[in-house]
């Protein structure tokens, strides 16, 4: 049912048959490729192999792996802290503080995405690897060994059949003396009981090859409900990492806007040379009327170059920070154009009757 015999030269080899080593074929793939996905899923969530080797003690221990911040997390208190020192009501400070909030919660979802990942998705694959391939590969090794003793004994049930075979040979009458008789006929009897040892190891050897292979086949056919189960796993791992690169990015989006509206803070610092670093007058702050007022007047008044506009397409959703910008909504098409004396990172924007303000990074200029 298993099995075939193969013959080299006087030995016969069991051999299993084309299913089961189909099926081993497979089950020896699965646990390569297995263990290579993990091992660079392992890599990717954790490039330090320090930190990975820490927390495989930690594990080998059954202790719980300490805390550990991850370097968003450093980079973005290290940021607060040297905001602290330059001055958080300053320019540069208080951007700061932005940039380095926005890098702590950056850094605390990628906590969470490797948490969530190493559960839902590296603790099935190691499950797999450290228990059912351990055990698939105990019973193959008992195979084996089963294999190899119904073979020895059928080498030992030829041998035998061959003895009796010459033992019981007609003996020449008038060439073998009458001691001879009695000779053969006890070798045919020794050899008959040795026949009939053999037979009975044999079918005992057989039996148990049979049983063996049964259970070993019963495990390798399971490799298809792994497949199942590591599938759900990997639709998991996808969710898991689609939502934690979709949170980084709104978190981005939302520091790029609070960024954008502290940009005119560098124009009018830009369009006032003479003023003192130290002068209160240079950081206004973000709702100072005067400043909107003049942002807004000189808005109202700009006109488009003699050289001509150009077509840009919106990148992203910008909510106007006051007058005298322009909100923007993704994928939109409107005119730009800039004037004299204006920051670089800005532009003047229009879109039907509306003017304003926007911001450069938000835009992809088209010919």
């Amino acid at each position: 049912k298993f099995f075939k015999i193969k013959k080299l030269g006087q030995a016969e080899k069991t051999e299993l048959d084309a299913h089961f080593e189909n099926l081993l074929s497979r089950a020896d793939c699965t646990k390569n490729w297995t263990e290579k996905i993990y091992r660079q899923t392992e890599v990717m969530l954790q490039p330090n192999p320090g930190a990975r080797i820490e927390e495989f003690l930690y594990e080998k221990l059954d202790r719980k792996v300490p805390p550990r911040p991850t370097n968003g997390e450093i980079l973005g208190q290290f940021m607060l802290e040297a905001a602290k020192e330059f001055g958080p009501g300053t320019p540069y400070g208080s951007t700061l503080i932005k940039v380095g909030d926005c890098q702590r919660r950056l850094g605390g979802a990628e906590r969470e995405f490797l948490q969530t990942s190493s559960i839902s998705f590296l603790t099935p694959l190691r499950n797999f690897l450290e228990g059912d391939w351990r055990t698939i590969s105990k019973e193959r090794r008992l195979l084996e060994n089963r294999r190899l003793d119904l073979d020895a004994c059928k080498a030992r049930l030829k041998k035998a059949k061959t003895a009796e075979a010459k033992a019981a040979a007609v003996p020449d009458f008038q060439e073998t003396r009458p001691r001879n008789y009695v000779l053969s006929a006890s070798a045919s009897a020794l050899w008959n009981e040795e026949l009939d040892k053999a037979e009975h190891e044999m079918r005992v050897a057989q039996t148990e090859f049979d049983r063996q292979a049964e259970v070993t086949r019963l495990l390798l056919e399971g490799i298809s409900s792994t497949h199942v189960n590591h599938l759900r796993c990997l639709c998991e791992f996808v969710e898991v990492q689609a939502m934690y690169y979709s949170q980084c990015h709104n978190y981005m989006q939302e520091l790029q806007r609070e960024l954008g509206r502290w940009a005119h803070v560098r124009f009018h610092v830009n369009s006032h040379p003479a003023g003192s670093p130290t002068d209160p007058s240079t950081f206004l702050p973000l709702n100072s009327p005067s400043l909107l007022e003049t942002d807004a007047l000189q808005i109202e008044e700009v006109q488009p170059p003699a050289s001509g506009t150009r077509k840009a397409k919106v990148l992203y959703d910008y909510d106007a920070g006051d007058s005298s910008e322009l909100s923007l909504r993704a994928d939109e098409l409107i005119t730009v154009y800039t004037v004299p004396g204006m920051d670089s990172d800005w532009l003047i924007g229009e879109r039907g009757n509306q003017k304003g303000k926007v911001p450069v990074t938000y835009l992809e200029l088209l010919s």
